[in-house]
């Protein structure tokens, strides 16, 4: 009889920054790809129509390129921003993109009439308690009643340890990239995080190895997204 799964490697906020360095530098894979990539798995697992919400970093950009992908499926409510002004790099152009699409990115959340909330508020560089805007945001979207898809973990989780040093998002789905954060496992994580799913968006498994993560290489085989709580490995 076969035994329980083995668990899948997890990484740290700081492996997953030099996961991302590792792939623009070393393997080539410009930001901008990765973060259209990372936009596609996340709309696909947005059942409804969609209120997205977006911070300031590469968790907002990604949360920008998942509400073009559901403008395109007749799937997208609205878009919110922290701070429009704020985006950089792949984010500014995945902004400008839905911009020219004819999206208007609010400054407040607008959920009235969604189905669901995709969080992409807040991703693993979190150091500290949301607070301000980003508070009273996470904060409505728990009172809101509406499910909720996070992107790569609720905002306001420790990547790391799984704490919730100020307000967190209840999520129902947690669509986490490439490899599961460490956080979403441990402490507070599993409470928050809901259903998991792993998705590939393009990382090849070197670039894990190198920081100390062994991703299996057959993880992605026959699937490009798979349940966590369904891993055989």
């Amino acid at each position: 009889m076969p035994g329980p799964p083995a668990p899948l490697p997890t990484l740290t906020s700081a492996q997953v920054a030099e996961v991302d360095l590792l792939a623009a530098t070393r393997f080539g894979l410009p930001v901008d790809w990765l973060m259209e990539a990372a936009g596609w798995q996340i709309a696909r697992h947005c059942r409804g129509r969609t209120a997205v919400i977006c911070g300031k970093g590469s968790n907002g950009g990604d949360g920008l390129a998942a509400a073009r992908h559901l403008l395109r499926w007749g799937r997208l409510h609205s878009v919110a921003a922290i701070d429009r002004a704020a985006f950089r790099g792949a984010a500014a152009k995945e902004a400008a993109a839905l911009e020219a699409a004819g999206i208007e990115i609010d400054a407040r959340p607008r959920l009235d009439g969604a189905v669901l909330v995709l969080d992409a508020l807040l991703g693993t560089g979190l150091n500290r308690s949301p607070e301000g805007r980003e508070a009273a945001w996470i904060e409505a979207v728990n009172a809101s009643g509406r499910k909720v898809v996070a992107v790569d973990l609720p905002s306001g989780l420790d990547a790391d340890l799984g704490r919730t040093p100020g307000p967190a998002i209840r999520a129902d789905l947690t669509v986490t990239l490439g490899l599961p954060k460490a956080g979403l496992v441990t402490g507070e994580g599993p409470r928050l995080a809901g259903e998991i799913w792993v998705v590939d968006i393009g990382i090849p498994p070197e670039a894990y190895a190198i920081v100390g993560a062994a991703m299996p290489a057959h993880l992605f085989a026959m699937h490009d997204r798979v349940q966590l709580t369904a891993l055989r490995l």
